[in-house]
């Protein structure tokens, strides 16, 4: 499996983004966004669950929204009212083999990040 992103850019704060995530095949797993500033560890923004559950760090919530298209293989990231600290490389992930994590703890779960398939992140920065 491969994960692309896409729709990263630089954008002034109060600005919108709208990040893709294309997988070469259907995901029967949940799915997430992560970002990674720098000097920072990668955290978890937003996952999707197979059945469409969402779950968003208190961060995002309300200004991101996480959705998957099903027929196109795509996850997408709607950034609304960005803000300077959201400035960071952006990554999708999935799980690797058969899905087993709800949303919530795809997201969380660090010590299980090494085990997510990822792609090669989109940056975005807001001035």
């Amino acid at each position: 499996v491969q994960l692309v992103e896409s729709g990263g850019g630089s954008v002034q704060a109060g600005g919108s983004l709208k990040l893709s995530c294309e997988a070469s095949t259907y995901r029967y797993t949940s799915m997430g966004w992560f970002r990674q500033a720098p000097g920072k560890e990668r955290e978890g923004d937003a996952a999707i669950d197979v059945d469409g559950f969402t779950d968003y760090d208190d961060s995002v919530k309300g200004r991101f929204t996480i959705s998957r298209d099903k027929d196109k293989n795509t996850l997408y990231l709607q950034m609304n009212s960005l803000k300077p600290e959201d400035t960071a490389m952006y990554y999708c992930a999935t799980e690797r083999g058969s899905g087993v994590l709800g949303a919530k703890l795809f997201r969380t779960s660090e010590a299980a990040y090494g085990s997510y398939i990822w792609g090669v992140g989109t940056q975005v920065t807001v001035s």
